[in-house]
């Protein structure tokens, strides 16, 4: 996971516009917002994104 997909969690997480699970709705709103390495990265990498939700950890 690179720093700017971290960037873009915590922007949508700051949003406070849905929860971070939702991962469909995390999507939308990153797909809004421009955050296209977000989109793209929950696509092919859910569990490391869900690990990261969870834990803070990155790895």
């Amino acid at each position: 996971m690179t720093e700017t997909i971290k960037q873009q969690i915590m922007a949508v997480r700051d949003s406070g516009e849905t929860n971070m699970l939702d991962t469909r709705m995390v999507q939308y709103i990153a797909n809004r917002e421009g955050f296209y390495e977000l989109v793209i990265y929950i696509e092919d990498h859910r569990e490391e994104y869900a690990h990261f939700i969870f834990t803070g950890e990155d790895e």
